[in-house]
């Protein structure tokens, strides 16, 4: 077997095993964004625990360092980098929602960037007015009407889905940079992200600081943030909306005074 046609299979494995448990997992209606299917919180929190230890010994040094040491505008520009190699990528998942909009907005933000912008290190394409465009395999399963699942915490790569984490799983594989054979450098796709989520974290020190180390259960915080942000970021990209879990509460818009005669 082709060594290279390995990981396609295994993605496509994936693909098939994250269809099936759609499928078989009995559909939970979102009341808001705020709700919590947390069935895994035990084992979660304990991974959780694990990720912030790595986080104070590792990846929070080696962050504050990193944006310390390199001026921030090659952090910039390395970000940019990060951001034009995954435009292939995120090309591929558009044509899989049937997003033929994103796709040119993907294909064309990368000519752009890589022709005029120095292979990515600079950004014409926002200057020159064109929408950002990303996307990953996790938006595709929703779009394919695939459920969100339980949230879980992965390991190094903090909080997600099961949804989700499927798609982190096939977006590993699913860039066609990875299978080019005149690559600059063997990984260079995985390399540059790791240098940008550097310079993320070094960036918003402050705030994930915040959530970390400061906040009186970090696990929580964590995961509301992250269901919220995604629940949102998924209904912009139009779909299923998720109500405010208050509604029932008040149905009509006008208030009553309960003092008035």
């Amino acid at each position: 077997m082709n060594p290279k046609l390995q990981p396609a299979r295994l993605a496509i494995a994936a693909v098939l095993l994250a269809l099936v448990s759609a499928c078989t997992t009995p559909d939970r209606v979102m009341r808001g964004s705020g709700d919590v299917f947390d069935p895994y919180e035990r084992t979660n929190r304990k991974i959780h625990a694990l990720n912030v230890g790595l986080d104070r010994v590792a990846f929070r040094p080696a962050s504050k360092g990193y944006v310390t040491i390199v001026p921030d505008p090659m952090v910039e520009s390395f970000s940019n980098f990060a951001d034009n190699l995954s435009m292939p990528k995120n090309m591929v998942n558009a044509l899989l929602q049937g997003n033929p909009k994103l796709f040119g907005q993907a294909l064309a933000r990368f000519l752009m960037n890589t022709t005029i912008g120095f292979a990515g290190l600079a950004d014409p394409a926002t200057e020159f007015g064109l929408p950002t465009a990303q996307t990953d395999f996790g938006e595709t399963l929703y779009v394919w009407g695939a459920q969100e699942g339980a949230y879980i915490e992965l390991p190094v790569l903090g909080p997600s889905t099961e949804r989700d984490a499927v798609g982190t799983f096939v977006d590993f594989f699913l860039n066609p940079i990875g299978y080019a054979r005149n690559q600059p450098a063997d990984n260079i796709t995985t390399y540059a992200e790791i240098v940008q989520r550097m310079g993320d974290r070094g960036k918003f020190a402050d705030t994930v600081d915040s959530i970390l180390y400061e906040s009186e259960d970090s696990y929580a915080q964590a995961r509301v943030i992250y269901l919220q942000n995604r629940r949102f970021e998924l209904v912009g990209a139009g779909g299923e909306t998720y109500a405010d879990p208050y509604d029932d509460a008040f149905p009509d818009d006008t208030y009553e005074d309960p003092y008035a005669e």
